[in-house]
């Protein structure tokens, strides 16, 4: 008998088995009544189903059976298998008669269940389908039968044989063969086979076959192969059919190794042998545990009481265990944490170990806090509560001497702020009142000769401590920003000269400026002293002479960019960067860089306001700045301002130069300094208009509110009571045409220019020249 027979006859006993399972599945099956059945209403689109269809596809049997939407019908099935049913339904809506399909369900917990569907169209006298009606039954196992089968088959793992009675000889596979380490042939003899099989086992072959079919099992035994003398466990199963050519019986059998499965039953039995020791073992362990553990151990049952707790209660918080069985374990929460002890013994057997901490009172009344762990196990909950008081009490230790040290340093960095600004700003007003004192006293001398210098002193000095309070604002991100679409390549390129004259003669400088740059938003007057700043900076850090860049590009900056430099988010910028070829800066000098009142200048020479101040500018206009170093290599500082995305609207021709003097038009000041109101009265008095003065909001309202004449409200921003923001508001009720100029020293709302003025609003910040007042005010009456 070749080898392609005997492949042949495996093949043939593995589809015949699946054939009977079928066969046994269909007929269990039928005799439960497992089929469910559906009829769907094509014309009405509904859907009805039983109680068995529901129960296989998860759904409703209520809502099935008084009628659904027919998409209800692929509830359940799986993703995979959707698509393929659904053009099957749609042939069945289209006039196809018979519907057959196997699909997957998916159920409630995940699992897959496999489903047989048999169905058929009704159609009306025109042959169009009205009704499509069929039952569907569960064929997981089936399906498991032959996916089994079909591994056994592909993977080559059992061996086929025949053996005809009254012959010496068996019909073998080659699977056979190799399970008992044979030389792989087509026939053995019988003896042979038999002689690898242990002495206590029954033999693979009967030597004599019965008379008549007998019921078979599985058969077990124990082999040594015979090529490497290994013992292995193999089973038998088969059966006895009638010999078509001889006058006897036959019988064809399988062979598979199932030596790990007995090593298994074999650790089963051992482990059997040795549990009760185990368990005495681990009852001794646990009274072990139980006894001496420093965790409080306990007990709880459905009703949230204690039934039973180990020493360590009496050890740690002072209970007599009898005092304790039977009490509330969350009567025993700490203040505050009743509602946290509540839920760690709610009883719920599917929930999954929890944790969480909470205090208890101790018997004296002081709180004790722990780390409960909690598990459901049949109806009890078992509590695992780790003392943490003490690393409480050093946390809480940890967060006083952390919010000191806080305050410490918050103090010693006031102390440098105010300490650098009392020096600057002593300095600046030395000159400003030395100055007035000594032309008061020449004018009282009557010696005129000589006051231009000591003026032009004074005003320098105050125009130093104005500076001054510039960058501090900036600084702080507090200056009052004009924050408005920029083209940045024309702004630098308008401060060439001035950059050449600040310079010097040893540094060339370069610009370099792409022509299709992206216009920023900033404010422009901001930049300019942003970009001359480390300009400044760039000419000090090359003594001997060098090169100055100044870089526009554009910059597009991913998340993963943002992520590298401190305080960018992702988006467009235009990107100014100031590359100097000058002594560079040290780690150390980098990481302070930005500090206020940091410099590496002599004292006197700077104020160490200049980086923090582009810094704090670039964080205000919604960008940021990156600083890169190295000693004797150089400096790069780029400023990142974010790109203007809105469409570019054509600027409104300039304003003719000559702006004329008033014409009586009435300006109302209100300002709650005195001096500030003085002068500004002054200056519209000698402009020609007609002021009127009031020191706050509350002076202010009834004028506003009267019938008087007002072309001009001229308001600090900063007032007591109503702002200087809400009286304009006020005003424009019954005033909607009244222009505002807001004059102001700092205040956080006004910030943003662009933010904080409406339509014909304007502001000027203090301190201000009063030629710039003037031409502003005539600007706004023109």
């Amino acid at each position: 008998m070749d080898e392609t027979g005997s492949a042949r006859r495996e093949l043939a006993d593995l589809q015949r088995q699946i054939g009977e399972a079928r066969q046994r599945l269909d007929l269990t099956l039928e005799a439960a009544g497992a089929a469910g059945s559906w009829e769907w209403d094509i014309v009405q689109q509904r859907l009805v189903a039983d109680a068995r269809f529901a129960g296989l596809t998860g759904q409703d049997p209520l809502e099935l059976a008084n009628g659904v939407p027919t998409t209800q019908f692929f509830a359940g099935i799986h993703p995979d298998d959707v698509r393929r049913i659904r053009i099957a339904v749609a042939g069945i809506l289209a006039g196809a008669e018979v519907f057959s399909k196997d699909y997957r369900l998916l159920k409630d917990d995940g699992g897959i269940r496999w489903v047989h569907a048999d169905g058929r169209t009704v159609l009306d006298d025109s042959d169009q389908p009205v009704r499509f009606h069929g039952t569907l039954v569960d064929v997981t196992d089936r399906k498991r039968t032959e996916e089994q089968l079909r591994v056994a088959q592909t993977a080559g793992q059992v061996g086929t044989f025949e053996h005809t009675d009254g012959y010496g000889t068996v019909a073998v596979s080659r699977q056979f063969c190799r399970l008992l380490g044979l030389h792989p042939t087509h026939v053995l003899p019988v003896r042979t086979i038999n002689l690898l099989v242990h002495p206590d086992d029954r033999p693979i072959i009967d030597p004599k076959l019965p008379t008549e079919p007998q019921p078979e099992r599985n058969i077990e035994f124990r082999i040594t192969r015979a090529d490497d003398g290994e013992t292995r466990w193999l089973a038998r199963r088969g059966e006895y059919l009638q010999d078509i050519d001889a006058n006897g019986l036959r019988y064809i059998g399988v062979i598979y190794d199932i030596t790990d499965s007995k090593r298994i039953e074999e650790q089963l039995r051992l482990a059997n042998e040795t549990l009760s020791e185990s368990v005495r073992e681990r009852t001794r362990e646990r009274n072990q545990v139980w006894q001496n553990s420093r965790d409080l151990l306990t007990v709880i049952g459905l009703d949230g009481n204690i039934r039973d707790v180990n020493p360590a209660w009496s050890a740690i918080l002072g209970y007599q265990q009898a005092a304790l069985i039977g009490r509330s374990f969350v009567d025993m929460a700490a203040p505050g944490d009743t509602d946290a002890a509540r839920k760690l013994v709610e009883f719920d057997p599917r929930r999954p170990p929890t944790s969480t901490e909470l205090g208890l009172l101790a018997a004296d009344g002081s709180p004790y806090w722990f780390s409960w762990d909690a598990a459901a196990e049949g109806e009890l909950i078992y509590l695992y509560g780790h003392n943490v008081t003490a690393e409480r009490k050093q946390a809480e230790v940890l967060r006083e001497t952390e919010a000191l040290l806080r305050q410490s340093q918050k103090m010693e960095a006031v102390g440098q702020l105010t300490g650098g600004i009392a020096h600057d700003f002593n300095n600046m007003l030395t000159g400003v009142i030395g100055s007035l004192d000594v032309m008061k006293r020449r004018i009282a001398n009557q010696r005129y000769d000589d006051l231009d210098r000591f003026m032009n002193a004074a005003i320098t000095s105050a125009q130093r401590a104005a500076a001054l309070t510039h960058r501090l604002l900036a600084f702080s991100r507090r200056q009052s920003l004009d924050r408005k679409p920029t083209d940045v390549v024309p702004l630098i390129e308008s401060m060439r000269d001035l950059l050449n004259r600040t310079l010097g003669e040893q540094i060339t400088l370069e610009i370099t400026q792409p022509a299709d740059a992206w216009e920023a938003i900033t404010d422009a007057n901001q930049l300019e002293s942003a970009v001359l700043n480390l300009a400044i900076n760039a000419r000090d850090a090359m003594p001997e002479g060098g090169r100055l860049v100044i870089a526009v590009s554009n910059t597009a900056l991913s998340e993963r960019d943002a992520r590298n430099v401190d305080g960018a988010t992702a988006g467009d910028y235009v990107r100014i960067s100031v590359i100097d070829t000058g002594e560079g800066m040290s780690p150390e000098v980098i990481d302070k860089a930005f500090d206020p009142f940091f410099t590496t200048k002599p004292i006197g020479q700077g104020t160490g306001l200049g980086l923090s101040m582009i810094y704090g500018f670039a964080r205000q206009s919604g960008g940021h700045v990156e600083l890169a170093s190295a000693l004797g290599k150089g400096t790069t500082v780029s400023l990142y301002l974010p790109r203007n995305n809105a469409a570019a609207v054509a600027a409104s021709p300039a304003a003719g130069s000559t702006t004329p003097l008033g014409s009586g038009e009435t300006v109302l000041i209100v300002e709650d300094d005195a001096s500030v109101r003085l002068l500004v009265v002054d200056v519209l008095e000698e402009l020609g208009y007609v002021a009127i003065e009031a020191g706050d909001s509350s002076e202010a309202l009834p004028i506003l509110q009267s019938a008087s004449r007002i072309d001009l409200l001229i308001s600090d921003v900063g007032l007591p009571g109503l702002n200087g923001r809400q009286l304009a508001e006020i005003a424009r009720q019954t005033r909607p045409e009244l222009r505002v100029l807001f004059i102001t020293g700092y205040a956080a709302m006004a910030a943003s220019r662009a933010d904080f003025l409406a339509p014909g609003m304007d502001m000027i910040t203090k301190p201000f020249a009063m030629d710039d007042l003037a031409n502003k005010i005539r600007s706004m009456l023109a």
